[in-house]
Protein backbone atom coordinates (compact mmCIF):
# COMPACT_ATOMS: atom_id res chain seq x y z
CA UNK A 1 0.00 0.00 0.00
CA UNK A 2 1.36 3.40 -1.01
CA UNK A 3 2.18 5.76 1.83
CA UNK A 4 0.34 9.11 1.99
CA UNK A 5 0.93 12.26 4.06
CA UNK A 6 -1.29 13.27 6.95
CA UNK A 7 -2.26 16.39 5.00
CA UNK A 8 -3.78 14.18 2.30
CA UNK A 9 -6.19 12.25 4.55
CA UNK A 10 -9.30 14.19 3.53
CA UNK A 11 -8.75 13.08 -0.07
CA UNK A 12 -8.99 9.42 0.99
CA UNK A 13 -12.15 9.33 3.12
CA UNK A 14 -13.60 5.83 3.14
CA UNK A 15 -10.32 4.24 1.98
CA UNK A 16 -7.64 2.29 3.80
CA UNK A 17 -4.35 4.14 3.76
CA UNK A 18 -0.79 3.84 5.07
CA UNK A 19 0.94 6.52 7.16
CA UNK A 20 4.52 6.71 8.36
CA UNK A 21 5.58 8.89 11.25
CA UNK A 22 6.33 9.20 14.93
CA UNK A 23 4.39 8.41 18.07
CA UNK A 24 3.55 11.97 19.04
CA UNK A 25 1.24 11.03 21.90
CA UNK A 26 -0.90 8.18 23.24
CA UNK A 27 -4.06 9.29 25.06
CA UNK A 28 -5.58 6.42 27.06
CA UNK A 29 -9.23 6.77 28.02
CA UNK A 30 -11.57 4.28 29.69
CA UNK A 31 -13.20 2.87 26.55
CA UNK A 32 -10.96 4.03 23.74
CA UNK A 33 -7.45 5.34 23.20
CA UNK A 34 -6.08 7.77 20.65
CA UNK A 35 -2.72 7.46 18.97
CA UNK A 36 -1.54 10.81 17.65
CA UNK A 37 0.85 10.18 14.77
CA UNK A 38 3.11 12.96 13.51
CA UNK A 39 4.72 12.93 10.11
CA UNK A 40 6.81 15.65 8.44
CA UNK A 41 3.74 17.74 7.64
CA UNK A 42 1.02 17.42 10.28
CA UNK A 43 -0.73 15.21 12.84
CA UNK A 44 -3.28 12.40 12.48
CA UNK A 45 -5.61 10.94 15.10
CA UNK A 46 -5.77 7.14 15.14
CA UNK A 47 -8.56 5.46 17.15
CA UNK A 48 -7.24 2.39 19.02
CA UNK A 49 -9.85 0.11 20.58
CA UNK A 50 -8.02 -3.22 20.68
CA UNK A 51 -6.71 -3.66 24.29
CA UNK A 52 -3.66 -5.64 23.23
CA UNK A 53 -2.61 -2.93 20.76
CA UNK A 54 -3.13 -0.23 23.37
CA UNK A 55 -0.89 -2.09 25.80
CA UNK A 56 1.76 -2.61 23.13
CA UNK A 57 1.78 1.10 22.25
CA UNK A 58 1.86 2.06 25.94
CA UNK A 59 5.18 0.22 26.26
CA UNK A 60 6.76 2.49 23.65
CA UNK A 61 8.46 5.80 24.36
CA UNK A 62 7.14 8.84 22.54
CA UNK A 63 8.98 9.46 19.24
CA UNK A 64 9.10 5.80 18.27
CA UNK A 65 8.80 5.52 14.49
CA UNK A 66 5.61 3.76 13.34
CA UNK A 67 3.79 2.60 10.25
CA UNK A 68 -0.01 2.77 10.51
CA UNK A 69 -2.56 1.31 8.12
CA UNK A 70 -6.21 2.11 8.69
CA UNK A 71 -9.56 3.33 7.43
CA UNK A 72 -10.00 7.08 6.92
CA UNK A 73 -13.29 8.25 8.45
CA UNK A 74 -14.89 11.69 8.57
CA UNK A 75 -15.47 12.61 12.22
CA UNK A 76 -16.49 16.22 12.99
CA UNK A 77 -15.20 16.01 16.57
CA UNK A 78 -11.74 14.81 15.52
CA UNK A 79 -8.91 17.29 14.87
CA UNK A 80 -9.26 18.37 11.27
CA UNK A 81 -12.54 16.46 11.00
CA UNK A 82 -10.75 13.22 10.06
CA UNK A 83 -9.57 10.19 12.00
CA UNK A 84 -8.25 6.70 11.28
CA UNK A 85 -10.01 3.59 12.56
CA UNK A 86 -9.38 -0.16 12.58
CA UNK A 87 -5.62 0.42 12.55
CA UNK A 88 -2.75 -1.99 12.10
CA UNK A 89 0.43 -0.63 13.66
CA UNK A 90 3.99 -1.66 12.89
CA UNK A 91 6.89 -0.45 15.02
CA UNK A 92 9.50 0.66 12.52
CA UNK A 93 12.01 1.78 15.15
CA UNK A 94 11.38 1.92 18.88
CA UNK A 95 12.80 4.91 20.76
CA UNK A 96 15.30 3.75 23.38
CA UNK A 97 14.63 6.69 25.72
CA UNK A 98 11.85 9.24 26.29
CA UNK A 99 12.34 12.73 24.79
CA UNK A 100 13.91 15.32 27.13
CA UNK A 101 10.63 17.28 27.13
CA UNK A 102 7.06 16.72 25.97
CA UNK A 103 6.72 17.37 22.26
CA UNK A 104 2.94 16.99 22.27
CA UNK A 105 2.35 20.20 24.23
CA UNK A 106 1.53 23.42 22.32
CA UNK A 107 5.04 24.71 23.05
CA UNK A 108 8.13 23.21 24.62
CA UNK A 109 8.23 23.84 28.36
CA UNK A 110 11.95 24.61 28.60
CA UNK A 111 14.28 27.58 28.41
CA UNK A 112 15.91 28.39 25.07
CA UNK A 113 19.40 27.12 26.06
CA UNK A 114 17.89 23.74 26.99
CA UNK A 115 15.94 23.63 23.75
CA UNK A 116 19.10 24.38 21.77
CA UNK A 117 21.08 21.78 23.72
CA UNK A 118 18.53 19.17 22.61
CA UNK A 119 17.97 20.52 19.09
CA UNK A 120 18.03 17.07 17.43
CA UNK A 121 14.79 16.31 19.26
CA UNK A 122 13.39 19.82 19.84
CA UNK A 123 13.30 20.54 16.11
CA UNK A 124 10.63 17.83 15.75
CA UNK A 125 8.13 19.94 17.68
CA UNK A 126 5.52 21.39 15.28
CA UNK A 127 6.21 24.98 16.36
CA UNK A 128 9.97 24.59 16.11
CA UNK A 129 9.91 23.04 12.67
CA UNK A 130 7.34 25.58 11.44
CA UNK A 131 10.07 28.21 11.59
CA UNK A 132 12.11 26.27 9.08
CA UNK A 133 9.18 25.55 6.79
CA UNK A 134 8.89 29.34 6.48
CA UNK A 135 12.65 29.60 5.96
CA UNK A 136 12.49 27.06 3.15
CA UNK A 137 9.61 28.86 1.47
CA UNK A 138 11.33 32.25 1.75
CA UNK A 139 14.49 30.86 0.17
CA UNK A 140 12.45 29.35 -2.65
CA UNK A 141 10.79 32.73 -3.22
CA UNK A 142 14.18 34.43 -3.27
CA UNK A 143 15.44 32.03 -5.93
CA UNK A 144 12.27 32.08 -8.00
CA UNK A 145 12.06 35.87 -8.10
CA UNK A 146 15.66 36.31 -9.17
CA UNK A 147 15.51 33.58 -11.80
CA UNK A 148 12.50 35.37 -13.20
CA UNK A 149 14.73 38.44 -13.57
CA UNK A 150 17.43 36.45 -15.42
CA UNK A 151 19.81 36.09 -12.49
CA UNK A 152 22.20 33.12 -12.39
CA UNK A 153 22.85 31.20 -9.18
CA UNK A 154 26.53 30.84 -8.23
CA UNK A 155 28.49 29.09 -5.48
CA UNK A 156 31.61 30.83 -4.20
CA UNK A 157 34.43 29.63 -1.90
CA UNK A 158 34.00 29.74 1.86
CA UNK A 159 37.73 29.42 2.51
CA UNK A 160 39.52 32.55 1.35
CA UNK A 161 43.03 33.94 1.43
CA UNK A 162 42.05 37.54 2.22
CA UNK A 163 39.33 39.03 4.37
CA UNK A 164 36.52 40.81 2.56
CA UNK A 165 36.29 43.81 4.83
CA UNK A 166 39.84 44.83 5.75
CA UNK A 167 40.64 41.81 7.92
CA UNK A 168 38.44 42.55 10.92
CA UNK A 169 36.10 40.02 12.49
CA UNK A 170 37.27 36.96 10.59
CA UNK A 171 37.88 33.38 11.68
CA UNK A 172 41.47 32.49 10.84
CA UNK A 173 42.26 28.90 9.90
CA UNK A 174 45.37 26.94 9.03
CA UNK A 175 45.26 25.99 5.36
CA UNK A 176 48.06 23.47 4.87
CA UNK A 177 50.48 25.75 6.70
CA UNK A 178 49.18 28.95 5.15
CA UNK A 179 46.93 31.61 6.65
CA UNK A 180 43.35 31.54 5.44
CA UNK A 181 39.94 32.67 6.66
CA UNK A 182 36.32 31.64 6.68
CA UNK A 183 34.50 33.95 4.27
CA UNK A 184 32.66 36.90 5.77
CA UNK A 185 30.58 37.14 2.60
CA UNK A 186 30.77 36.25 -1.09
CA UNK A 187 31.13 39.97 -1.86
CA UNK A 188 34.36 39.99 -3.85
CA UNK A 189 33.46 36.89 -5.83
CA UNK A 190 29.95 37.98 -6.70
CA UNK A 191 31.33 41.29 -7.99
CA UNK A 192 33.76 39.39 -10.21
CA UNK A 193 30.87 37.32 -11.51
CA UNK A 194 29.04 40.44 -12.65
CA UNK A 195 31.68 40.49 -15.40
CA UNK A 196 30.62 36.96 -16.36
CA UNK A 197 26.83 36.75 -16.01
CA UNK A 198 25.92 40.38 -15.19
CA UNK A 199 23.26 39.25 -12.70
CA UNK A 200 24.10 36.69 -10.01
CA UNK A 201 22.86 35.46 -6.66
CA UNK A 202 23.95 33.00 -4.00
CA UNK A 203 22.46 31.23 -0.99
CA UNK A 204 25.19 30.13 1.40
CA UNK A 205 26.79 30.38 4.84
CA UNK A 206 28.92 33.29 5.98
CA UNK A 207 31.03 33.65 9.09
CA UNK A 208 31.57 36.67 11.34
CA UNK A 209 33.99 36.52 14.26
CA UNK A 210 32.15 39.21 16.18
CA UNK A 211 32.10 38.63 19.95
CA UNK A 212 28.43 39.53 20.25
CA UNK A 213 26.10 37.72 22.61
CA UNK A 214 22.83 39.38 21.67
CA UNK A 215 19.39 38.16 20.53
CA UNK A 216 20.05 39.52 17.00
CA UNK A 217 23.52 38.18 16.10
CA UNK A 218 24.96 34.84 15.01
CA UNK A 219 28.53 33.94 14.10
CA UNK A 220 27.42 31.73 11.24
CA UNK A 221 24.30 32.43 9.27
CA UNK A 222 22.76 31.94 5.83
CA UNK A 223 23.23 34.92 3.54
CA UNK A 224 21.01 35.57 0.52
CA UNK A 225 23.32 37.55 -1.75
CA UNK A 226 22.63 39.44 -4.97
CA UNK A 227 24.83 41.42 -7.35
CA UNK A 228 23.88 43.02 -10.67
CA UNK A 229 25.55 45.08 -13.37
CA UNK A 230 24.64 48.03 -15.59
CA UNK A 231 22.72 49.81 -12.86
CA UNK A 232 22.03 53.53 -12.71
CA UNK A 233 22.89 53.79 -9.01
CA UNK A 234 21.93 52.23 -5.68
CA UNK A 235 18.24 52.93 -6.29
CA UNK A 236 18.24 50.39 -9.10
CA UNK A 237 19.36 47.84 -6.53
CA UNK A 238 16.66 48.99 -4.11
CA UNK A 239 14.01 48.39 -6.78
CA UNK A 240 15.21 44.81 -7.29
CA UNK A 241 15.33 44.23 -3.54
CA UNK A 242 11.71 45.37 -3.27
CA UNK A 243 10.72 42.74 -5.87
CA UNK A 244 12.72 40.08 -4.01
CA UNK A 245 11.16 40.84 -0.63
CA UNK A 246 7.72 40.73 -2.20
CA UNK A 247 8.54 37.37 -3.80
CA UNK A 248 9.80 35.93 -0.52
CA UNK A 249 6.60 36.95 1.25
CA UNK A 250 4.38 35.55 -1.49
CA UNK A 251 6.25 32.23 -1.41
CA UNK A 252 5.83 32.03 2.36
CA UNK A 253 2.11 32.70 1.96
CA UNK A 254 1.77 30.06 -0.77
CA UNK A 255 4.03 27.33 0.61
CA UNK A 256 4.00 27.76 4.39
CA UNK A 257 0.56 29.10 5.29
CA UNK A 258 0.02 26.38 7.93
CA UNK A 259 3.36 27.18 9.57
CA UNK A 260 2.60 30.91 9.56
CA UNK A 261 -0.80 30.26 11.14
CA UNK A 262 0.66 27.93 13.77
CA UNK A 263 3.18 30.60 14.84
CA UNK A 264 0.58 33.37 14.76
CA UNK A 265 2.70 35.39 12.35
CA UNK A 266 1.38 38.29 10.28
CA UNK A 267 2.90 38.66 6.86
CA UNK A 268 3.65 42.27 5.95
CA UNK A 269 2.44 44.08 2.85
CA UNK A 270 5.18 45.48 0.64
CA UNK A 271 4.14 48.91 -0.68
CA UNK A 272 4.59 49.66 -4.40
CA UNK A 273 7.51 51.85 -3.35
CA UNK A 274 9.14 51.37 0.03
CA UNK A 275 9.62 54.74 1.76
CA UNK A 276 13.17 56.00 2.16
CA UNK A 277 15.01 58.59 4.19
CA UNK A 278 18.59 59.84 4.05
CA UNK A 279 20.81 58.83 6.94
CA UNK A 280 21.60 62.45 7.90
CA UNK A 281 17.93 63.42 7.77
CA UNK A 282 17.03 60.40 9.90
CA UNK A 283 19.45 61.40 12.65
CA UNK A 284 18.26 65.00 12.51
CA UNK A 285 14.65 63.88 12.81
CA UNK A 286 15.49 61.61 15.74
CA UNK A 287 17.21 64.55 17.45
CA UNK A 288 14.29 66.90 16.85
CA UNK A 289 11.71 64.38 18.07
CA UNK A 290 13.52 62.71 20.96
CA UNK A 291 16.38 65.00 21.95
CA UNK A 292 18.89 62.18 21.39
CA UNK A 293 21.80 63.74 19.52
CA UNK A 294 23.52 61.09 17.41
CA UNK A 295 24.16 63.38 14.45
CA UNK A 296 27.89 62.74 14.54
CA UNK A 297 27.52 58.98 14.67
CA UNK A 298 28.41 56.95 11.54
CA UNK A 299 25.71 54.32 12.09
CA UNK A 300 22.28 53.80 13.59
CA UNK A 301 21.97 52.40 17.10
CA UNK A 302 19.37 49.66 17.65
CA UNK A 303 17.09 52.09 19.49
CA UNK A 304 17.25 54.47 16.52
CA UNK A 305 16.31 51.66 14.14
CA UNK A 306 13.31 50.86 16.34
CA UNK A 307 12.28 54.52 16.43
CA UNK A 308 12.53 54.79 12.65
CA UNK A 309 10.51 51.60 12.27
CA UNK A 310 7.72 53.11 14.36
CA UNK A 311 7.95 56.35 12.38
CA UNK A 312 7.66 54.47 9.06
CA UNK A 313 4.58 52.66 10.30
CA UNK A 314 2.92 55.85 11.59
CA UNK A 315 3.90 58.09 8.67
CA UNK A 316 3.73 55.66 5.76
CA UNK A 317 1.85 52.60 7.03
CA UNK A 318 4.91 50.54 6.11
CA UNK A 319 6.77 47.81 7.99
CA UNK A 320 9.73 48.60 5.72
CA UNK A 321 11.99 51.64 5.48
CA UNK A 322 15.07 52.32 3.38
CA UNK A 323 17.76 54.40 5.06
CA UNK A 324 20.11 55.63 2.32
CA UNK A 325 23.41 57.52 2.26
CA UNK A 326 25.32 56.02 5.18
CA UNK A 327 28.67 57.77 5.86
CA UNK A 328 31.56 56.44 3.78
CA UNK A 329 33.63 55.90 6.94
CA UNK A 330 31.19 53.17 7.98
CA UNK A 331 31.04 51.38 4.64
CA UNK A 332 33.57 48.94 3.07
CA UNK A 333 36.27 50.08 0.65
CA UNK A 334 34.34 48.95 -2.44
CA UNK A 335 31.37 51.26 -1.69
CA UNK A 336 30.58 53.98 -4.23
CA UNK A 337 30.35 57.50 -2.75
CA UNK A 338 27.45 59.82 -3.46
CA UNK A 339 28.77 62.07 -6.25
CA UNK A 340 26.91 65.05 -4.80
CA UNK A 341 27.87 64.40 -1.15
CA UNK A 342 31.16 62.46 -1.18
CA UNK A 343 31.20 62.01 2.60
CA UNK A 344 28.08 59.89 2.20
CA UNK A 345 27.66 56.71 0.19
CA UNK A 346 25.38 55.33 -2.48
CA UNK A 347 24.39 52.61 -0.05
CA UNK A 348 21.38 51.68 2.02
CA UNK A 349 20.00 49.56 4.81
CA UNK A 350 16.48 48.17 4.69
CA UNK A 351 14.80 48.24 8.09
CA UNK A 352 12.01 45.73 8.70
CA UNK A 353 9.81 46.37 11.73
CA UNK A 354 12.54 48.46 13.28
CA UNK A 355 15.47 46.12 12.67
CA UNK A 356 18.18 46.26 10.02
CA UNK A 357 17.45 43.40 7.63
CA UNK A 358 19.42 44.17 4.46
CA UNK A 359 22.58 46.07 3.63
CA UNK A 360 23.38 46.98 0.05
CA UNK A 361 24.37 49.64 -2.40
CA UNK A 362 26.39 50.63 -5.43
CA UNK A 363 30.02 49.49 -5.72
CA UNK A 364 33.03 51.13 -7.28
CA UNK A 365 33.65 49.84 -10.80
CA UNK A 366 36.77 51.65 -12.05
CA UNK A 367 40.18 50.14 -11.33
CA UNK A 368 41.80 53.47 -10.47
CA UNK A 369 39.03 54.22 -7.95
CA UNK A 370 39.78 50.95 -6.15
CA UNK A 371 43.47 51.77 -5.88
CA UNK A 372 42.62 55.19 -4.46
CA UNK A 373 40.05 53.78 -2.02
CA UNK A 374 42.44 51.15 -0.70
CA UNK A 375 45.28 53.67 -0.33
CA UNK A 376 43.05 56.12 1.53
CA UNK A 377 42.27 53.42 4.08
CA UNK A 378 45.86 52.28 4.44
CA UNK A 379 45.09 48.94 2.82
CA UNK A 380 47.49 47.13 0.53
CA UNK A 381 46.28 46.17 -2.93
CA UNK A 382 48.61 43.15 -3.12
CA UNK A 383 46.40 40.59 -1.32
CA UNK A 384 43.49 41.63 -3.55
CA UNK A 385 45.19 41.54 -6.96
CA UNK A 386 43.10 38.55 -8.04
CA UNK A 387 39.96 40.59 -7.26
CA UNK A 388 41.20 43.86 -8.74
CA UNK A 389 42.03 42.13 -12.02
CA UNK A 390 38.33 42.10 -12.87
CA UNK A 391 38.26 45.90 -12.75
CA UNK A 392 41.26 46.24 -15.06
CA UNK A 393 39.17 44.68 -17.82
CA UNK A 394 35.96 46.65 -18.01
CA UNK A 395 33.36 46.38 -15.27
CA UNK A 396 29.99 48.18 -15.49
CA UNK A 397 28.40 50.19 -12.71
CA UNK A 398 27.05 47.53 -10.39
CA UNK A 399 25.65 46.90 -6.95
CA UNK A 400 23.93 44.40 -4.77
CA UNK A 401 22.67 43.46 -1.35
CA UNK A 402 22.57 40.65 1.21
CA UNK A 403 19.68 39.40 3.35
CA UNK A 404 20.33 37.46 6.54
CA UNK A 405 17.89 34.53 6.31
CA UNK A 406 17.66 33.81 10.03
CA UNK A 407 17.14 37.48 10.86
CA UNK A 408 14.42 37.71 8.21
CA UNK A 409 12.52 34.69 9.55
CA UNK A 410 12.93 35.70 13.19
CA UNK A 411 11.57 39.17 12.50
CA UNK A 412 8.78 37.81 10.32
CA UNK A 413 7.42 35.64 13.14
CA UNK A 414 8.55 38.13 15.82
CA UNK A 415 10.74 35.60 17.61
CA UNK A 416 12.54 37.28 20.52
CA UNK A 417 15.87 35.57 19.74
CA UNK A 418 17.44 34.92 16.33
CA UNK A 419 18.71 31.55 17.59
CA UNK A 420 15.15 30.27 17.32
CA UNK A 421 15.42 30.73 13.54
CA UNK A 422 18.74 28.87 13.21
CA UNK A 423 18.72 25.08 12.95
CA UNK A 424 21.92 24.62 14.93
CA UNK A 425 23.07 28.13 15.92
CA UNK A 426 26.68 29.13 16.24
CA UNK A 427 27.30 31.99 18.61
CA UNK A 428 29.91 33.18 21.08
CA UNK A 429 29.54 30.07 23.25
CA UNK A 430 27.81 27.37 21.22
CA UNK A 431 29.61 24.84 19.01
CA UNK A 432 27.27 21.87 19.49
CA UNK A 433 25.02 20.29 18.52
Amino acid sequence: MKRIWTTELAQHTGQRIRLLGWLHRLRRLSNVSFLILRDAKALAQVVVEEPALVERLAQLHHESALAVEGLVVAEPQAPGGIEIRAPRVEVVSAASAPPPFDLFRPSIKAQLPTILDHAPVALRHPRQRAMFRISSAATAGFRQTLRGLDFVEIHTPKIVGAATESGANVFAIDYFGRSAYLAQSPQLYKQIMVGVFERVFEVGPVFRAEPHDTPRHLNEYVSLDVEMGFIHDHRTVMDVLTWVIRGMIEAARDEASDAISLLGATLPDVPPEIPSIHFAEALEMIYQETGQDARREPDLAPEHERWLGEWAQKSHGSDFLFVVGYPMVKRPFYTHPDPRRPAYSNSFDLLFRGLELVTGGQRLHRHEDYLSALASRGMSADPLRWYLEAFEHGMPPHGGFAVGLERWVARLVEAPNIREAALFPRDLNRLAP
